[in-house]
């Protein structure tokens, strides 16, 4: 993303806090996740399409491995040559687009530069929104702001 010019929160905590800030990035090949079409778009469940060949996430679906952790700052994983490979990464985030999701969704990366640790779930589940309401007489940013 950033050679695109694009900058995310975990870089510019990096970036801020150095070897303070622990990065970790999630993947999975397929199931279902929450998000919009649009930016102040409505959310909506939709069905992830599987991994594309040549990604990381494809190489994690292939372990047979249904959910698993990584600790990309052990030093054998650093070095491993496997993981060390510019590979395509996808992010899914507010806003997924299946429709172009090569374009819109995969970026080259090199995983062990980019994160700490790395969890997988080869089958993901969308989230379940808490349900909301306004409070009488409090502001919209409440309980977070003033």
């Amino acid at each position: 993303m950033m050679s695109r010019g694009e900058f995310n929160l975990g870089h510019l905590c990096r970036k801020e806090f150095g070897q303070q800030c622990y990065a970790i990035g999630f993947g999975t090949n397929s199931g279902t996740v929450a998000a919009a079409s649009n930016w102040d778009g409505p959310l909506e469940i939709k069905k992830v399409r599987p991994a594309v060949p040549e990604s990381y996430e494809r190489c994690c679906h292939e372990t047979g491995i249904p959910t698993f952790c990584l600790d990309l700052r052990q030093p054998q994983l650093e070095k491993s040559q496997s993981l060390q490979k510019a590979r395509l990464e996808r992010a899914i985030g507010v806003i997924y687009r299946p429709e172009t999701e090569l374009a819109s969704h995969y970026f080259q990366a090199v995983l062990p530069n980019q994160f700490d640790g790395y969890v997988w779930f080869d089958v993901s589940k969308a989230i379940t929104p808490f349900a909301t309401q306004e409070l009488e007489d409090m502001p919209d940013t409440y309980p977070f702001g003033l």
